[in-house]
Order: C-alpha cells, then structure tokens, then sequence
C-alpha cells in the first residue's frame, strides 16, 4: 500500500549523488518513475541503486515526475533549468530539488515563473556512488533553502532520508559552499602537503604517520565549534583546540621550519609546501593573539620569523614527481589533465536540457 504523501520522483543525473539519493528517496516510500543517465557509469549506477526505473531523456523524466532531483553540476544547472522553460517542461505545483551547493534557489526561476516549487538542497558529504552512502546519510547536514512557505518541504525531504536540515538563506549560499570548499577540499591539500614532507623525511608511510596526529586535532577543532552553551556562545572555537609551536609561542622551531621546508621546495620544486605553511602559521598565530592563546610579543616574533622572502613562483617550477603529480606534465595537472580541462569532473559529453552532466562529486 502506498503511503500518504508519496511523491513521483524523477531524476536528472544519475551520477554519485543521484542515484544515491534517488534510492534514499525510493526507501523513503517515493516510487522513482524515471531517470536520466548519459554515460556508462551513470547508467550502471542506476541499475544498482535504481533497479527497474526507467532511464529516459530529460524531458520526459521532468513529465512524469512530481518531485524532480537535478543532480548535475553546478555549471550546467542554469543552462539546463532555462533549456527545460524554453521547452515548456516545468509544471505548476511540481517540487524542484537541485543539490548543488552554490546556489540557492534564484537558479530556479525558469521554474518557479510557471508555479514549480523551488528547493536547494545540499548534502555535506562527498558520495562514493555505492549503497555506502546510504548509511553516511544518517545524521548528514542538509543545508535546505527556499522560500520561507516551501521550506518545510525541503526539511521534511531531508529527514525522510536520515538526514539534518539547516537552513541557508540564499544571500549567504555562496559563503556556506565556500567554507565547506575550503575546509574540505584544502584540507585533502594539507594532507598532501605534509605527507609529501614526510617522504623527504625518509618516512615510509606518511598515511599512517598522520592519522592519529590529524583524526585528534581535527576531533578536537570540530568539538570546540560545536557550542555545549546553549546559548550557542562557541567561546574562542577551534583555534582553543590549537597546539604545536605557535601556540607556545616557539618562534625558533618556527623559523626552523621555515628554512627546510625552502630547502624542500628548492630540491623538490614543490614551493607550495612553505607558501601554505607561512599562511597557514600566519592565519593561526593571528587568531591565537586575537583569542588570548599567545601574548602580543610572542605574536610579533612568530609573524618575524614567517615575514620574509618571496614566494618562488610556482607555474616556472618543475618538481620531482610526487604522488598526484606528473612530473612530465607539469606538476598542477592532475591525472594527466590540465588545470582549465573543461572534461575534469565528469565522465560525459555536451550538456543541455536533453543531455546534462552528473554530478560526479
């Protein structure tokens, strides 16, 4: 028997995040009536985690659908939303979910213009496409935006499926994904760094070498932003969970790192490596001083021993291969592809109302 309130899920895209979140949908009790997959991988992911839907053109997944998830790139989500208005797809009263991070709902226009009702929401998580993910949705952050009236809709999406709705206003949907950007994906960045340090070092496995020293900072950064006040007063947040030697105001280790990690680029050609630490080791004695954790003239020997020769320029560099790198092919290409390849990221061609990509995230 079908519950009350099922709806007839669509999908567009049924790349990693579609089709996972197509199946917490379908477990949810909403029947998925259709689907769109391009590529050969998007197509074998819904025969796993959407058996027996039907996989169809665009359109046609928009007509037979009353809730439609567009789980496609953020850059081709605008052309895909007007492509679909021009072809006179949207329907008045529909559910439009999209669950890019970026934007908010103002992408939807071409939608909510004939009575479609607009949602953004987005998962903090990265998906493996694989029922894997099924089980990391429980207790994942949604950030849901919309319309003040719609917003229980998204929120009640989000809990159907195990997950936590947070609400995002639209004007600050930019900042919300960079910091996820910048926390996630510079932290895989950090790692490399220092495993690539450790390497040099002559250690053998800089992974493991890491693990407990990261999993206990980040456990602990993560703990002292979750506020216990209720109030939800955070105190001084993360940085209190700081330690090392700008915490101790060690200024001599400081300038010692300075100087071999030089010497790593210089060997090595990977200068970022003391770009990112001399950043890094700025941001953190700047907010230890401004939270009380180091008095003003430890600050000021800290930021002296940081000050102090230009950053190597990076593009002229030609390091000694390093694991992600080629060293052939210059060491910011990535898997043999160059930084501005526009195929990076998906595993399909053009894009369209008929043919969009799949959110490969």
């Amino acid at each position: 028997m079908t519950r009350p309130g099922r709806l007839g899920v669509g999908v567009v895209g049924t790349g990693r995040v579609g089709a996972v979140l197509g199946n917490a949908l379908r477990g949810a009790g909403h029947p998925v009536v259709a689907a769109s997959g391009i590529s050969e991988g998007s197509r074998e992911r819904a025969e796993a985690l959407l058996p027996g839907v039907p996989l169809v053109e665009v359109p046609e997944v928009v007509r037979r659908a009353e809730l439609v998830l567009l789980t496609v790139p953020d850059d081709a989500l605008t052309d895909l939303v007007t492509g679909l208005g021009d072809l006179g797809a949207w329907q008045p009263g529909q559910i439009v979910v999209h669950t890019s991070g970026r934007f908010g709902t103002d992408v939807l226009a071409a939608a909510r213009a004939v009575g479609a009702i607009p949602l953004a929401i987005h998962p903090a998580m990265t998906f493996t496409g694989t029922s894997l993910d099924l089980s990391r949705l429980a207790g994942c952050p949604f950030a849901v935006t919309g319309p003040n009236a719609v917003l229980p809709i998204g929120q009640a999406l989000v809990v159907e499926i195990g997950g936590e709705p947070v609400v995002v206003d639209e004007s600050a949907r930019g900042l919300y994904h960079a910091a996820l950007a910048h926390g996630a994906n510079h932290l895989v960045v950090l790692v490399a760094q220092a495993a690539q340090a450790l390497a040099a070092a002559g250690v053998a496995d800089p992974g493991r070498m890491l693990g407990p020293l990261l999993e206990a900072a980040l456990d602990g950064a993560l703990r002292a932003e979750s506020p216990a006040d209720p109030s939800g007063d955070r105190g001084a947040g993360a940085i209190s969970a700081l330690t090392g030697p700008v915490r101790r105001g060690d200024d001599g280790t400081v300038r010692e790192h300075v100087a071999v990690l030089g010497a790593l680029g210089a060997s090595t050609g990977a200068v970022d490596v003391l770009a990112g630490y001399r950043a890094l080791a700025r941001a953190a004695t700047q907010r230890s001083l401004a939270a009380g954790l180091v008095p003003d003239a430890a600050a000021t020997r800290l930021l002296d021993a940081l000050a102090g020769g230009d950053t190597p320029d990076v593009t002229s560099a030609t390091p000694a291969a390093a694991p992600g790198m080629t060293g052939d092919a210059g060491w910011l290409e990535q898997e043999g592809r160059p930084a501005d390849d526009p195929s990076r990221g998906s595993d399909d061609g053009p894009t369209g109302p008929d043919r969009p990509q799949e959110d490969e995230r």
